[in-house]
């Protein structure tokens, strides 16, 4: 074989192999076929002398030059698309990262809860020991207020301010006062009954105002601690029934999540888009497909302007 003839097989090779690799890249079947064809036909002139071999170059040039381009344009415009998604994604995790430097947990919601009570229950015993003993003493634990400060944005159901008057509202000869405390006479009586054994179970909100609800124990009692007035009194239960008191997840917490949810769509997108060929180009290869497999085409291998055509065509269009 002269050396002209091992330059256009050698050629042939090294096309078809980037053919091979933009195949392998969109994972399409009919890229493989087209592939696999190729490949046929090189060998048919690789292994029949009589053949002209400048109609294979021809054929790469006309025919497989041009899909390649198609193929590495598509290839071209979808890491473009990719890297928009990317950005996008750097982006929410960016934010995600600012914003779980920057909220409490439900974990720590739940832990705080526990010493929240733990507080009032104390609290409570000292109030009753200083009302029994009329001392007017401070009666709360230190830092009393500072769970609601910092749950209360993020976990506290809302609720119209009408409740909330409501649920404050008191008559003046039901209850204990000192200078720093007011609770209704029954309630401490059976906070005194029950051992002071109560559990945080929601808070709520209206504006600017709160209010801390708690359970007795294996008691279906209610109560309220208003921190603004220090003031405690019975919760009716069937009041605040029908509010949600699942909201243990912060705002903030839910934000992040979404944008975790989010990442994990674009990243799907991304897998997509990648290797995405449109179903107008795909029709377009198969039909070109069809034209490899012809005999016809086999027998005419020297005319490629229909097939060099639309390849042409597929370049120019808007269908990428």
């Amino acid at each position: 074989m002269d050396g002209h003839l091992q330059n256009i097989f050698n050629e042939s090779k090294r096309i078809i192999s980037k053919l091979q690799l933009l195949a392998a890249f969109f994972g399409e079947e009919i890229l493989y076929k087209i592939y696999l064809r190729s490949q046929v036909i090189h060998q048919m002139f690789e292994q029949n002398p009589e053949l002209d071999a400048n109609n294979l170059e021809l054929f790469h040039l006309q025919y497989t030059a041009s899909l390649i381009e198609l193929l590495k344009k598509i290839k071209k415009n979808n890491e473009k698309n990719v890297s928009l998604l990317f950005d996008e994604m750097q982006l929410n995790k960016e934010l995600e990262e600012k914003l779980s430097n920057s909220f409490y947990t439900e974990k720590s919601y739940k832990l705080d809860q526990q010493k929240q009570a733990l507080k009032i229950n104390i609290s409570l015993r000292r109030l009753y020991q200083l009302l029994s003993d009329n001392v007017d003493e401070y009666p709360f634990s230190k830092n009393i207020n500072s769970f609601s400060s910092k749950f209360s944005q993020d976990f506290y159901d809302d609720v119209p301010p009408e409740l909330l008057n409501e649920l404050t509202h008191y008559n003046p000869s039901d209850v204990y006062t000192n200078a720093y405390a007011v609770i209704q006479k029954k309630l401490l009586g059976l906070l005194c009954k029950y051992d002071f054994k109560t559990e945080f179970f929601c808070g709520l909100k209206a504006g600017n105002s709160i209010v801390e609800v708690y359970k007795f124990v294996n008691e279906d009692r209610y109560f309220l601690f208003y921190p603004a007035k220090n003031l405690f009194l019975f919760c009716d239960f069937a009041k605040i029934e029908n509010i949600s008191h699942a909201n243990n997840v912060s705002n903030k917490e839910k934000m992040i999540q979404e944008l975790k949810d989010k990442n994990d769509q674009l990243q799907s997108s991304i897998n997509v888009t990648k290797t995405y060929l449109p179903q107008e180009i795909k029709t377009l290869l198969a039909e070109n497909y069809r034209k490899l497999t012809d005999i016809s085409f086999l027998q005419n291998i020297g005319n490629y302007d229909a097939q060099a055509n639309i390849l042409k065509t597929m370049l120019n269009t808007d269908m990428i």
